[in-house]
């Protein structure tokens, strides 16, 4: 079932219509999005959708504004990252140039909202509401995207700072997308809520297994640069707990790595996961990310609906959790 949601999202953004001059701002939009990915966002919105009205079809484009979304975030983060890959291809910003990523980036943004003028069914007041709940969840992004690069000048944060910024950064758009599927089915409030919230514990989840694949991941299947985390000095769950745990001359070891400028990266790679795996945090972060992904199994069990409607989505968040890519 889960591959049938995705097939209809592929169909319809291969459809997706852009601009065609200049060719520079809307080729590497093209590029972007057909990349492919995960879909995790309009997925789950789809599904959502799904378990209060069988038509979800009608639904794909609303859907797609979601996508829309977080692909202009990635091109954006990628060139504040310097990322040299995204799914295994160059980054728009390393196949054509910063400025272009970040013009085209922008029309994403626009086209995002283009996207959500084709909602039908709604009234103009679920309609209005459903728009701010979008625009606080996209300032919400940038916000955690923020504290990210400040967490770089910081050498004191704190694990919960870190999972604040990641649940801006990344979960929030997952519980939106999961909100956004119950207010398309014109639910109630108080539903749409509950969706949100088990779509923010599956963020927190996910973004926890990314930092996890980015150090352990199998380079074949990760699509990322592996270890990029580590060679940033990324304040990541892994490096913040590290920070804290390390005594000795695992201290010293994991201060040497962080203070140098010039570096093999391959060594640094190794000597820092080496660190990581040392004092148990590959165990410790497996643990966060199944206690998030269990409070939001919860959620969806105290959804006063049938089990049949519920179990297409439990299956795909339950992929989530095993993932490899």
């Amino acid at each position: 079932m889960t591959k049938e949601f995705l097939q209809v999202l592929e169909i319809e953004i291969a459809r997706m219509e852009q601009g065609k001059q200049p060719v520079e701002l809307y080729e590497p939009i093209q590029y972007l999005m057909a990349l492919g990915g995960k879909r995790i966002r309009p997925v789950m919105c789809l599904m959502a959708y799904s378990l209060f009205k069988d038509d979800w079809k009608s639904q794909v484009k609303p859907a797609l504004s979601i996508e829309v979304f977080h692909n202009f975030t990635l091109m954006h983060d990628d060139i504040m990252d310097k990322a040299p890959l995204r799914r295994g291809k160059q980054t728009v910003h390393e196949k054509w140039n910063d400025n272009i990523a970040i013009l085209s980036g922008d029309v994403m943004l626009v086209e995002a909202y283009q996207f959500l003028n084709q909602i039908e069914g709604l009234s103009l007041v679920q309609f209005q509401h459903l728009l701010e709940r979008f625009s606080r969840t996209a300032a919400e992004v940038c916000e955690g995207q923020q504290w990210d690069m400040n967490f770089e000048e910081r050498n004191d944060v704190q694990l919960a700072e870190y999972i604040e910024m990641i649940r801006l950064k990344t979960s929030v758009l997952v519980g939106f997308s999961m909100e956004m599927g119950g207010l398309l089915a014109q639910v109630e409030l108080d539903i749409a809520n509950q969706l949100y919230q088990i779509g923010e514990f599956v963020g927190l989840g996910f973004q926890l297994k990314d930092d996890l694949l980015d150090v352990y991941g199998d380079p074949e299947k990760f699509g990322k640069q592996v270890g990029g985390d580590i060679l940033a000095n990324k304040k990541t769950y892994l490096l913040i707990r590290s920070l804290e745990l390390a005594k000795g001359e695992t201290q010293q070891k994991l201060s040497y790595w962080l203070n140098q400028k010039q570096f093999n990266a391959t060594e640094k790679v190794k000597a820092v996961t080496e660190i990581y795996t040392q004092l148990g945090l590959r165990e410790e972060v497996e643990m966060q990310i199944q206690s998030y992904f269990d409070r939001a199994f919860a959620g969806m069990e105290a959804l006063n609906l049938p089990q049949e409607k519920k179990n297409t989505l439990l299956r795909f968040m339950a992929g989530l959790v095993d993932r490899e890519v």
